[in-house]
């Protein structure tokens, strides 16, 4: 079944997300109290509050945004890379839904991300929706039957009907001796290198190699060999 897509037909993504403000506190007065009632449902330790918590509230599209969003893809070879990132959540997310339809013009527009059905695609469709932006075709799936959804999820390719657990993208370019895309910062610190350190640019880098870490492992599923870094562009 894999092997019946070609990979570059498809647009291999991954998304960088953030809490709304640097801190609770910091957050409007009608988002904390909806914070407070979120997090109620969070806590699996004494003494957690809705402040300690917040940190979380990048993953959730309700109380977070996107900084980042990282396209890559496959032609002749070589992977290309492109990110469109910035403080301006609007202006990057129609950014990225202007390119997706120059990228696939007149053909089905096919993504995939790692945990992208959990995570990446409800994700910027629920923050699209939010900015007022109409959904792309690829991400407008209601009313959709399941076979006629191009979405690719290689957590969920991985998984080959067991639905026991994560597998986390680190753990399959190891298992797969993929060069590691967590080389310098993961998911966990990219709350803090945004609000604090204000370097965009290194998470822009970081969600690139995340990126490039999808197609090469999209491309072991194949039975394919990785493209190897000298033919891997940053656009």
């Amino acid at each position: 079944m894999l092997k019946s897509f070609n990979p570059e037909n498809i647009l291999f993504i991954d998304i960088e997300t953030v809490p709304l403000s640097p801190s609770f506190s910091m957050l409007p007065a009608t988002y904390q109290k909806l914070w407070e009632k979120k997090s109620a449902l969070l806590k699996h330790v004494e003494g957690e509050s809705p402040e300690t918590l917040y940190e979380r509230a990048g993953i959730y599209a309700e109380f977070g945004k996107v900084i980042c969003v990282s396209t890559a893809w496959l032609h002749n070879g070589i992977i290309t890379c492109r990110s469109f990132y910035g403080d301006n959540e609007l202006t990057l997310l129609a950014a990225f839904n202007s390119f997706l339809k120059e990228f696939f013009g007149k053909r089905e527009q096919i993504l995939c991300a790692h945990n992208g059905k959990e995570f990446d695609f409800p994700y910027l469709s629920r923050r699209m929706l939010i900015n007022g932006i109409e959904l792309p075709a690829g991400l407008d799936i209601a009313g959709k039957k399941p076979w006629e959804v191009n979405l690719l999820d290689t957590m969920e390719l991985w998984k080959f009907g067991d639905y026991k657990s994560y597998t986390s993208l680190a753990l399959l370019t190891a298992v797969f001796n993929i060069p590691s895309p967590k080389d310098d910062i993961d998911g966990s610190d990219v709350g803090r290198v945004y609000w604090q350190e204000h370097d965009i640019d290194r998470i822009a880098r970081y969600c690139e190699k995340d990126a490039v870490a999808v197609v090469q492992l999209f491309l072991k599923y194949q039975g394919r060999n990785i493209i190897p870094a000298e033919s891997i562009i940053i656009a």
